[in-house]
């Protein structure tokens, strides 16, 4: 009997080893055993569809299965679950023969499988094929990992004889310790460690990404190749064997991302199998990145799988990407009402639920949740059918003690009205009363500013924010003047009730906060006396004109809408900043407000401008 072993991992579709006609080799061997013993071929045997006349002494000898049908064996017909078929039953004729003929990976299962169907064992005949292919199995076959993938997978074709005879557990068995022996590496052979998935868990999950890792590890590739019941097995084994957890479960997210996400190769129910393989355990979760929990969703799943996937979710919310969220298609139907966004609504409002419970609403992770929240909806396609009270339920979903900025709210608000131009002005100041323009960027407030979907009164606060602001600027940059020269300035600084300490500088992070410091920073080298007086005489010649302005405005209000007057301290309330409004502001016409608007606009640009000018005047004069 030779044998051979596969070294270079050689694909299983077909066998790389060249064999004989193994027809015409037996029709020989039958022939010439019939001119050694004169004894003719008697016996007629037919193997799917193919007939074989051979001789009855040598078949009883060597198989039970024919012996146990010696009084008819003038003519018998294996059933078609022959294992291996007419070729291998020609290949165990040759071996009763006494015909060498070659082994290797690619037939042994086939083989054995066979052998066991006509009952070749020890019982019947000494040294018979049944041990010799179990010999061959255990000696050469699961000493290679190619060699016992190669037998795995033509276990494929021959069930359930091959896991009767226990050849898929040997090779399942033998391949989960090579696994084992790869991650533990105790020869130090590796040269880098095995890559998992904890490098993916603050990434956008990208299949292109995952399949590298795959392709790093050649034993990771191969078990993400078996058909899914052998890997299951593996990973039972894995297990079994000792294997972290944190090595096993990124192996299942592999085998789920190759085998059902990319598009095209969509399979729900090798992604549900493989989910609930996963899901059964409870240290899988934290090694696993949301990303992949998001990207599962798309499917469709058990409702039972769906809540285990929204659970994982939501308790690694704080860590996801907008570029793994599930978003409705334009076009398909209402957004408002659509699966994908009543699910991430679902999604972050059990986030919140979870977090107000433990009353942490004020963490980190929940400012992080709620700029997530407000990103995914400047991202949602908007359609006419959205109402707005559906919107408002959708910004109410995450509370507002969760978001840090309003940048990207402004951008949802923002995105929303470009597509609802004609809504009632009561309703655009609904949606708007929820931006607070102190919690606005300096480039935010500028951009809502020149926004002409904006209400007027919403402009008129992010304007009287960013001067307040500016105010404060120069104000900050005034005492760091006093504190940084110690002369004394005539009539241009005004006393502080205590001196300052190098720790109270108001220029000082601490003091002045991140949005002053670029300015303060900027004034405060190589100021001198002059540059400061210009500046306070500047900043007090544009707050005259600023006062100008509102006075100006107040009368175009006395004028247009007299009767207003009289209802003022009715209507009289307090917005979110502790400002005064009324009632009457909406009476001026909207071409008016714009005006006023754009005078307050270019005050401000003049004071940007102003700043602008003398840092370009300190860089020339630094050059010079």
């Amino acid at each position: 009997m030779e044998t051979c072993s596969i070294k270079d991992g050689s694909s299983v579709a077909s066998s790389p080893i060249s064999s004989p006609n193994i027809s015409t080799l037996l029709k020989i061997k039958v022939l010439s055993w019939s001119k050694e013993t004169g004894l003719p071929a008697s016996v007629h045997v037919r193997v799917c569809n193919k007939s074989f006349n051979l001789h009855k002494t040598l078949l009883c000898t060597k198989s039970g299965y024919f012996k146990e049908r010696e009084d008819q064996l003038s003519e018998i017909e294996i059933p078609q679950e022959f294992p291996g078929g007419a070729e291998t039953f020609e290949k165990i004729m040759l071996f009763i023969y006494g015909c060498p003929t070659l082994i290797h990976p690619f037939n042994i299962a086939g083989l054995r499988c066979a052998a066991q169907f006509l009952e070749m064992t020890e019982q019947h005949s000494t040294g018979n094929l049944c041990e010799r292919f179990d010999l061959y199995l255990n000696q050469v076959v699961l000493q290679n990992w190619d060699d016992t993938l190669v037998v795995l997978k033509k276990c494929q074709d021959l069930l359930p004889w091959s896991e009767d005879l226990l050849i898929v557990s040997r090779c399942i068995e033998s391949l989960a310790f090579t696994a084992c022996m790869e991650i533990l590496d105790p020869e130090r052979r590796r040269e880098k460690p095995v890559v998992m998935l904890e490098g993916l868990v603050n990434q956008p999950w990208e299949y292109t990404t995952v399949e590298k890792i795959i392709n790093q590890d050649t034993w990771i590739k191969d078990l993400t190749d078996l058909p899914f019941e052998f890997f299951r097995q593996v990973i039972g084994s894995l297990r079994r064997q000792g294997m972290k957890e944190r090595y096993v479960s990124p192996l299942i997210v592999f085998y789920a991302s190759k085998s059902v996400i990319p598009e095209g190769q969509s399979n729900t129910d090798i992604l549900q199998r493989a989910l609930d393989l996963l899901l059964t355990r409870d240290k899988a979760y934290r090694f696993v990145p949301v990303g992949f929990y998001f990207a599962c969703l798309a499917h469709n799943l058990k409702h039972e799988t769906v809540l285990k996937l929204q659970d994982q979710i939501v308790s690694l919310l704080h860590i996801a990407h907008t570029e793994n969220f599930i978003y409705p298609k334009a076009g398909n139907g209402q957004v408002a009402f659509s699966q994908e966004l009543l699910t991430m609504e679902s999604l972050f409002s059990t986030y919140v639920s979870t977090e107000s419970e433990r009353h942490l609403t004020s963490s980190p992770s929940n400012m992080r949740v709620g700029k997530l929240w407000d990103v995914y909806l400047s991202r949602l396609p908007y359609d006419q059918e959205m109402k707005t009270t559906r919107f408002i339920e959708l910004i109410e979903t995450v509370p507002m003690s969760f978001r840090e900025s309003h940048d990207q709210l402004y951008l949802a608000v923002n995105a929303f009205l470009q597509v609802h131009t004609t809504i009632y002005q009561e309703e655009k100041g609904s949606i708007c009363s929820y931006l607070n323009s102190q919690k606005l960027s300096q480039a935010t407030s500028l951009q809502l500013v020149k926004n002409e979907q904006m209400p007027l009164r919403l402009v008129v606060q992010a304007l009287f924010i960013q001067q307040l602001n500016t105010h404060q600027a120069f104000k900050d940059c005034s005492d760091s003047f006093r504190f940084t020269n110690s002369a004394d300035f005539s009539g241009s600084v005004v006393p502080s009730s205590r001196p300052l300490t190098s720790q109270q500088s108001p220029c000082t992070d601490d003091e002045t906060g991140a949005r002053n410091r670029p300015l303060c920073f900027l004034m405060q080298k190589d100021a001198t006396l002059d540059e400061y007086e210009s500046t306070s005489f500047r900043i007090h010649n544009l707050e005259e004109q600023l006062v100008s302005l509102k006075k100006s405005l107040q009368s175009h209000n006395n004028q247009k809408k007299p009767t207003c007057l009289g209802k003022r301290s009715a209507s009289r309330n307090k917005n979110t900043f502790g400002q005064v409004k009324t009632a009457c502001i909406g009476s001026v016409s909207f071409t008016s407000q714009r005006n006023y608007a754009n005078k307050l606009l270019r005050v401000l640009r003049r004071v940007i401008l102003f700043g602008s000018r003398k840092t370009n005047r300190k860089t020339d004069e630094s050059e010079r």
